[in-house]
């Protein structure tokens, strides 16, 4: 996975107003991830977010742009470009997150601790997902033939972290 900058977007200001005023309150892990989803799916931008470059992703691999870190690092705001197959490995988080699809069909798969299949589903443009540790084990997939981009807000700042996994399941 990339972590590349992408530069300042008007459109998001809206969302980042609202998921500011949400983690204000310090609410906890679940009720964040809830509440934060909730304004994503009011504020939710489309894939002309990204430039057309970025919209492209990568063959390799699936790219994260960092659109938006919080001063202070309580939230970051991330779109994910995925390519036809590209998928995540099992993983879970380092703290709360909220996710959107905004182009494409993602497959998303949920473990429990022992690593068995408890759900899946795939999510479509406009579907909005809010998870916390524990029990926030998942991997996602480009389930379609397009490019397929998701949306995604960490109350952590990814530009420190790298990334929003805690840690990766064989």
């Amino acid at each position: 996975m990339s972590l590349t900058a992408a530069p300042a977007r008007p459109v998001l200001a809206t969302l980042v107003t609202a998921v500011r005023d949400v983690v204000h309150d310090h609410p906890g892990w679940d009720q964040a991830a809830q509440r934060v989803a909730g304004q994503l799916s009011r504020h939710l931008p489309g894939p002309d977010l990204l430039t057309a470059q970025q919209r492209l992703g990568d063959p390799g691999r699936h790219l994260m742009h960092t659109l938006h870190i919080e001063p202070g690092g309580s939230f970051s705001i991330v779109a994910l470009v995925w390519r036809p197959g590209q998928a995540t490995r099992i993983h879970d988080h380092i703290t709360w997150c909220a996710f959107a699809v905004i182009q494409g069909i993602e497959h998303e798969e949920v473990f429990d601790t022992r690593l068995n299949v408890i759900g899946e589903h795939d999510n479509h443009p406009g579907d909005v997902t809010g998870l916390a540790p524990p029990g926030d084990i998942h991997r996602v997939q480009n389930a379609g033939a397009d490019t397929a981009i998701s949306l995604h807000i960490y109350g952590t700042d990814v530009s420190r972290t790298g990334s929003s996994v805690h840690r990766y399941y064989d």
